[in-house]
């Protein structure tokens, strides 16, 4: 059977990602053995012209901060978005990231 391409990889991990819950693109490129946080980074900003939609503000740096903010056209959108989830906000990070924190390599067997 044919693997699937790397961007599709991560899309299907990051559309498992529970509401209210976040996750680091390093834990999504661990969890899928390939390529780097960054690649996770270039493949979420690249569903963005797709027809696939994604949470991907579920989404964030390693200390939690929303460095991905950009991607969403308007500097609030990312945040905005978290805290329609009830997910806390301040100075650009998650508060209580590591309780809100969803781990692929332990919830994904």
């Amino acid at each position: 059977m044919k693997e699937k391409p790397y961007f599709q990889q991560v899309y299907d991990v990051v559309l498992q990602i529970p509401y209210g819950r976040v996750t680091s693109y390093g834990a999504i490129a661990d969890f899928l053995a390939l390529g780097s946080a960054r690649m996770v980074g270039y493949a979420l900003k690249m569903s963005f012209y797709s027809d696939i939609p994604l949470p991907a503000h579920r989404v964030l740096n390693s200390s939690g901060v929303l460095s991905g903010a950009a991607a969403f056209g308007h500097p609030d959108r990312m945040k905005n978005l978290l805290q329609s989830e009830n997910v806390s906000v301040k100075n650009n990070k998650v508060v209580a990231f590591e309780a809100l924190f969803w781990n692929p390599s332990e919830e994904l067997l």
